[in-house]
């Protein structure tokens, strides 16, 4: 694991919107600390980072994705 990302968020399959995206900032971060939001693909390698921030998003271990 990197050093330079801010913060790691560990996500289950119930998080992931429309085609295995997150979106960031998430509605844990506090307001003032907000930019454009952006979607980040998880689903393909299992992580995405997020361009603005540096936040990790990360699949929790042993979750299964469905395909649609």
């Amino acid at each position: 694991m990197s050093s330079e990302a801010k913060a790691v968020v560990e996500v289950t399959a119930k998080d992931l919107q429309g085609e295995g995206v997150v979106f960031c900032p998430n509605p844990k971060m506090t307001l003032w600390s907000g930019h454009p939001r952006v979607f980040i693909d998880v689903a393909t390698t299992g992580e995405g980072k997020c361009p603005y921030c540096g936040t990790v998003y990360r699949l929790k271990a042993g979750e299964k994705l469905h395909a649609h």
